[in-house]
């Protein structure tokens, strides 16, 4: 990035605002891409805990912080600056665990699930992934109506309702 904006202030010094218009894009889309990884590594891991929780049918006190954890980040960096939109949208949560996350954290998962008892592949045939997706989701929707001082108390009541969140409550 460093050299971009080398770039960027030598187009601008010489004039030459195409130049500097084009970098300035190249940062956008440099910048929105590292936001998706981001936003992507957390997921994985909402996805990764409550894989553990489907198959395991118990929810650990560790379990919970990290999925609460995994919401909390997600929804701070999913908000773009203006405060009024988002890198994702709520429609397009379905697809990106369902094409992007859902498998690479189903390999992480493999290694811990059951003290590593199934290979990726036998984990993958015993998991629901509709449902995962689906409590993945509905988790998702919550950074979308509710403020980051709201979110944990509310996320309390939908934890309460994974398998073992009974106990946990």
């Amino acid at each position: 990035m460093t050299q971009e904006l080398t770039d960027l202030r030598n187009s601008i010094l010489q004039g030459n605002y195409a130049d500097a218009l084009a970098i300035v894009d190249e940062l956008e889309g440099m910048s929105k891409k590292a936001i998706l990884r981001q936003i992507k590594s957390y997921l994985k891991i909402l996805l990764f805990h409550l894989i553990k929780n489907q198959v395991e049918q118990r929810l650990t006190n560790s379990w919970i912080a990290s999925i609460r954890n995994s919401i909390r980040e997600i929804q701070e960096v999913n908000l773009k600056e203006n405060n009024k939109s988002y890198y994702v949208n709520q429609a397009e949560w379905a697809n990106l665990i369902e094409e992007e996350v859902i498998e690479d954290a189903i390999a992480d998962a493999s290694l811990e699930v059951m003290n590593g008892k199934y290979t990726r592949t036998q984990l993958s045939a015993k998991l629901d992934k509709n449902e995962i997706a689906t409590t993945a989701i509905r988790f998702l929707a919550l950074t979308y109506s509710y403020s980051a001082k709201e979110l944990p108390a509310i996320m309390d009541d939908y934890l309460s309702q994974l398998p073992g969140g009974e106990i946990w409550k």
